[in-house]
């Protein structure tokens, strides 16, 4: 008789589920005030030892705040993105009420939900995307799907486990023959759908655009399915203003897409306006923007 012994090493989805319980345990216990003391010792390693993410990050601050950068700016970029991670475990652990948390623009989402609409809701990699859920979950009737790439969609159902299993989470795995099929399906049954569009899988197609003083690439295929789809479109940010403090905001764009010309210049003139929001957000809020690698290469 033989017993087989399952390694977590050897299994990486079970070993991360295993890590983040942990973790998670530790967090929920101890508590955030505790756990925030480690934020600023786990951002000065980083600072020190994560080359190419402390390099990415100069680059990045230097143009959002217009003046030379040294390594205590790089250093408030990762402990912001700290405080954002840690953060998160308590939001989807529905502990919505640690936090203070202002919301601007509500009343558009909860305007076209009340109408029974699809509403495409397009963000980025900046500040808390947990808070912007952790807001919507307060209204019982507003159902959500959030596209994914597959590999980040597997990391965050591990961590929705470990954190809390009970919690419901619609995703949409991105780069698959059909997934604009189930974006479409979601929005015609009056689903609202969530977009990080500041980054493409490798294939999708790219345009260059201003975006803080450099040529940058965006993907073109969020705003390809807004300008096909006959749905609302709505710009949402949730900015970390340090301690506890959030600050959401919702924007509606579909106004901006205009109803003339072919859905390819439509889908041009809403990357437009998007690239001119989100370098709006960045300048305000420069440490917000958590895309660490080289973003202009």
């Amino acid at each position: 008789m033989s017993i087989e012994v399952q390694d977590w090493r050897t299994q990486p989805e079970r070993g991360v589920a295993w890590v983040m319980r942990a973790c998670v345990v530790v967090a929920l216990t101890a508590g955030r005030g505790v756990m925030r003391l480690f934020v600023p010792l786990i951002a000065a390693y980083f600072t020190v030892a994560a080359g190419p993410a402390r390099a990415a990050s100069r680059t990045y601050l230097t143009r959002a705040l217009a003046r030379p950068v040294g390594l205590l700016d790089v250093w408030r970029h990762f402990a912001n993105f700290g405080a954002v991670i840690l953060d998160r475990i308590y939001l989807l652990n529905d502990e919505l009420n640690r936090f203070d948390v202002v919301i601007h623009g509500e009343e558009i989402v909860l305007d076209i939900a009340a109408r029974g609409q699809g509403c495409l809701l397009l963000g980025a990699h900046f500040g808390s995307f947990e808070i912007l859920r952790a807001a919507g979950r307060r209204h019982s009737g507003l159902r959500v799907s959030i596209g994914m790439f597959e590999e980040n969609a597997r990391k965050i159902s591990a961590a929705l486990s470990a954190i809390n299993p009970a919690l419901d989470l619609d995703v949409i795995p991105l780069g698959r023959a059909d997934s604009m099929t189930r974006i479409e399906q979601r929005l015609r049954a009056g689903s609202f759908v969530g977009l990080l569009a500041d980054r493409g899988l490798t294939n999708d197609r790219l345009r260059r655009r201003p975006f803080l003083g450099h040529e940058a690439g965006f993907p073109l295929g969020p705003f390809r399915v807004a300008s096909m789809l006959d749905v609302p479109v709505v710009f949402m940010f949730g900015v970390y203003r340090g301690g506890n403090r959030y600050e959401v905001t919702f924007e509606r764009a579909t106004d901006h897409l205009g109803a003339d010309g072919a859905n390819a210049a439509r889908a041009a003139r809403l990357l437009d306006h998007y690239v001119e929001r989100l370098e709006s957000q960045c300048r305000d809020a420069p440490f917000n923007w958590f895309n660490f690698y080289d973003f202009w290469r």
